[in-house]
């Protein structure tokens, strides 16, 4: 796929996802979408990529979607791409945004601007949410008269907090870097300067762990967060740890630990 609404990259172990339409803000349009996804199923299908880092160009990470493209063309009737008004994030057809990403390698997020709207609720199931002092997160969907999507309305209290995520919601207030690292939205707050080196250094240390054993965690996390079954939390992960005792990794891992050496995952 040519890329028009985002770059991508590797940087030795971590690909890299700028999203950009800087001279917008990068707004999301349905094309931004099928982008987005092309490239994390590349980073995903590339052993030489441990992690992935999605970031912004210029001074926003993503203001929401593109109102001339998305919201008024489909209040004149015309579909922006990829059935929208379903609210599936005008995905290509078949593609679960929060299943691609709680499936895929570790994902990070560096916010460098403005996350609002679908901005903010792309990110909302990343691994972990690196943002800059400069971030602000906002859940515009209340002033928009729609509710919000992408399962962000479980994510959100997950990260938040039921108080903080329906104060956040009901009231579409802007929240600034520091307040959304002090509720525990973002998980890091870095000087701008200093937003994507750690970001990246975030997902190398995620991602130099063994590929097989990451995505199992990350099932484990996303089925047993809200598991009230405890016996039913301790089979999944009985069953992983079963899968586990049996691979070349975990092999290698006992192995440089009685040798007294860095394992070799990749």
């Amino acid at each position: 796929m040519d890329y028009t609404t985002i770059r991508y990259e590797v940087r030795d172990d971590v690909g890299l996802i700028t999203l950009q339409r800087p001279e917008r803000l990068n707004a999301w349009t349905p094309r931004m979408s099928e982008e987005q996804v092309d490239a994390i199923e590349r980073a995903n299908a590339d052993p030489s990529v441990g992690a992935i880092v999605m970031t912004g160009a210029g001074r926003g990470f993503c203001a929401g979607a593109d109102m001339q493209d998305t919201f008024q063309t489909r209040l004149d009737g015309v579909d922006p791409g990829n059935d929208t008004a379903h609210g599936q994030g005008g995905l290509p057809a078949g593609v679960d945004w929060v299943a691609l990403l709680r499936e895929s390698k570790p994902m990070v997020a560096a916010v460098n601007g403005a996350a609002v709207g679908v901005g903010m609720t792309m990110i909302l199931p990343f691994d972990v949410i690196v943002a800059s002092t400069q971030a602000k997160f906002g859940m515009f969907f209340i002033r928009m008269g729609i509710v919000p999507e992408l399962a962000s309305t479980h994510f959100l209290v997950q990260r938040m907090g039921f108080g903080r995520a329906s104060e956040m919601c009901l009231s579409g207030r802007l929240v600034s870097g520091q307040e959304a690292f002090d509720a525990g939205l973002a998980d890091r707050l870095v000087a701008p300067e200093a937003l994507l080196d750690t970001a990246t250094t975030v997902a190398r240390g995620m991602g130099a762990n063994p590929g097989p054993q990451l995505r199992m965690i990350k099932e484990l996390l996303t089925r047993n967060a809200c598991e009230t079954d405890l016996l039913e939390a301790q089979r999944r992960e009985t069953r992983y740890l079963r899968e586990c005792y049996k691979t070349p990794e975990h092999h290698e891992a006992v192995r440089a630990f009685l040798e007294k050496r860095p394992p070799k995952f990749r």
